[in-house]
């Protein structure tokens, strides 16, 4: 199904009249599998929510955990079917747990600290797709992603409320070993992508 939906594209794209570059054309080309990517996860996702009474606070924790995400970064699957399966454990996982789980004061707080210090040391974590090689913005993911990462584990501690208190922490335990050097290796993938990017080209 995806590859005939990405070769009735590319095909509708290349017979126009619109003269792309083989550039150009990759980054449509990598455009078009991210979107079919994310419409298919998101329709499967969410029908397992949707039979396990948990669509709502889906919906809830993908917005905290993207919150985190973004300046952190962190692995992408190389494969689709891999990207679908984490998918599932991240958001159906992650929400499952903030709904039915419940996390002792004291524990919130040890894991919140340790989550913290993994944050500061290796946020942001890039692939070596696009690697982060400018040094302003790097220290600047670092910044936003270590104040985030303090603010989730305040939000976890002090809300009441069992699922949002749960959300907080847990969506902070993923993107920490999302991030981590260890599941990088563990999927066999470069880390710290940015300095062989910056030795390759020359640069300093």
């Amino acid at each position: 199904m995806k590859n005939y939906f990405m070769n009735y594209c590319m095909k509708t794209i290349n017979s126009s009249t619109l003269n792309y570059s083989e550039e150009k054309l990759e980054e449509i080309e990598y455009g078009l599998e991210a979107v079919y990517i994310l419409i298919t996860k998101s329709i499967i996702i969410f029908t397992m929510a949707y039979f396990l009474h948990i669509v709502i606070p889906l919906l809830i924790f993908l917005i905290i955990y993207n919150v985190i995400r973004m300046p952190s970064f962190g692995l992408h699957a190389t494969k689709s079917i891999y990207c679908l399966l984490s998918s599932i454990v991240i958001f159906i996982g992650g929400t499952f747990l903030s709904v039915y789980v419940s996390v002792p004061l004291l524990l919130k707080v040890i894991i919140g600290i340790y989550c913290i210090l993994r944050m500061f040391k290796n946020a942001p974590a890039d692939t070596y797709k696009r690697p982060i090689v400018n040094q302003k913005r790097r220290d600047t993911y670092k910044i936003l992603s270590t104040l985030l990462a303090i603010l989730f584990v305040f939000f976890s501690v002090f809300i009441q409320e069992q699922f949002l208190s749960n959300a907080f922490l847990i969506a902070l335990i993923i993107q920490v070993c999302i991030i981590s050097p260890y599941i990088y290796k563990l999927f066999h993938l470069p880390y710290d992508n940015y300095k062989d990017y910056i030795l390759n080209n020359g640069l300093n």
